[in-house]
């Protein structure tokens, strides 16, 4: 009786942690704090170098080629595809589904992009760093939906989706930045052929081809086309959420929230976490490189979001969620700014020498780990009871 007992406990225990929204931001920092710290420990050299372990692929595809690539190129597809299908379902009957709503977080969205780079081109415009302006216009979805996911019922479900929506479009413009800015070579074939495809997952429904297998084939073969396309991978599983019937959702979105929240982002945290601290640390960060970097994630990233939904919100062409204060617009606001795995990842574009990459690394990791508390905190002393300003 009392192992049942003890065995119902457990069951009860998990239960409970998978269907509290609090779980997943908690288990994403410490995945974070545990993989920092093992990364520069004592076989911290062999930590970092298993993500980088190389994986051969079957001959004939062009595949990611390590560890690290398929996480973040191939898991965070499932991350995203989740997401959009969220973002699908309030579009059509929730949060976003109006006018206002919805063009709300897209001028967020740009607001959020273009301060963060002219904060950093103040600092930098001069200097050899001139071409990392990039840096400070991402947004980590997955860490800034986490922390608002620990903060539970103190976020309003209209605000959380807004900063979801503003996450989502904000990596659509980084991959954008990218493309164009950042020496991806476009392949205009695979790009015709993932419009192609996509094109064909919208017209199915129109053409009384029901909902099946050959969807997901399709967007696998989506995906591949994207990742060979010279645009991220990941955006396939947006793309292809926009194409789920609506009657199919909820069952999706249920089906996904076990695997992708405690597995695909813990793993992602992991692996995008397993970095080696400079020794000349605090000398990294007194510089221009990272002034700009930290000056345009923490303050240029609220600064635009609040500035351009103030003036939505003037004109009268946008709304806040509901049940939002000015207040708590301005947290999210702060949560944007962990620029994280997407920050990191145009670094590594953005500059060729190690130094300057571990600099940049250095800014981006303090500054968003920064965001993360500060948001929190902040969130948390907001009211959900206050009236709208």
């Amino acid at each position: 009786m009392a192992r049942q007992a003890s065995s119902n406990s457990i069951v009860n225990f998990l239960h409970r942690f998978i269907n509290d929204s609090r779980s997943v931001g908690a288990l994403l920092f410490i995945s974070s704090v545990l993989s920092i710290i093992i990364a520069n420990g004592s076989g911290g050299g062999s930590y970092i170098d298993f993500w980088d372990k190389g994986i051969a692929s079957p001959s004939g595809l062009h595949l990611p080629h390590s560890i690290l690539h398929w996480i973040n190129d191939g898991l965070m597809a499932l991350f995203f595809f989740l997401v959009g299908m969220e973002i699908k379902r309030e579009l059509v009957a929730g949060e976003l589904s109006s006018l206002k709503k919805s063009l709300l977080p897209l001028f967020a969205a740009l607001g959020g992009m273009l301060v963060p780079a002219g904060i950093y081109a103040i600092f930098n415009s001069q200097t050899e760093y001139h071409h990392g302006w990039g840096i400070p216009m991402a947004t980590d979805i997955a860490f800034s939906l986490g922390v608002a996911a620990m903060l539970g019922k103190k976020v309003p479900v209209g605000l959380k989706t807004f900063l979801m929506a503003l996450a989502i479009i904000d990596d659509l413009g980084a991959i954008v930045v990218i493309a164009l800015f950042y020496g991806s070579n476009i392949q205009w074939l695979y790009i015709i052929a993932a419009a192609a495809i996509t094109v064909a997952l919208f017209l199915f429904p129109r053409l009384k081809i029901k909902f099946g297998w050959w969807n997901f084939l399709l967007g696998i073969v989506l995906w591949y086309c994207l990742f060979n396309s010279g645009i991220h991978a990941t955006i396939a599983g947006v793309l292809l959420a926009l194409t789920i019937p609506l009657d199919k959702l909820d069952h999706l979105i249920h089906q996904l929230h076990v695997p992708v929240n405690f597995f695909v982002l813990p793993v992602f945290a992991f692996a995008n976490t397993a970095i080696l601290i400079p020794a000349e640390f605090l000398e990294a960060l007194n510089t221009s490189l990272n002034h700009g970097i930290m000056g345009g994630l923490f303050l240029g990233k609220p600064i635009g979001i609040l500035l351009a939904c103030w003036i939505l919100v003037k004109l009268k062409w946008g709304e806040l969620p509901r049940n939002t204060t000015w207040t708590q617009l301005a947290g999210i606001g702060v949560l944007a700014g962990i620029g994280f795995t997407m920050s990191i990842f145009i670094t590594m574009l953005a500059f060729n020498d190690p130094a300057s990459q571990d600099m940049a690394k250095s800014g981006v990791l303090v500054v968003s780990v920064l965001a993360m508390i500060v948001g929190y905190i902040w969130l948390s002393l907001a009211s959900p009871k206050a009236h709208r300003d």
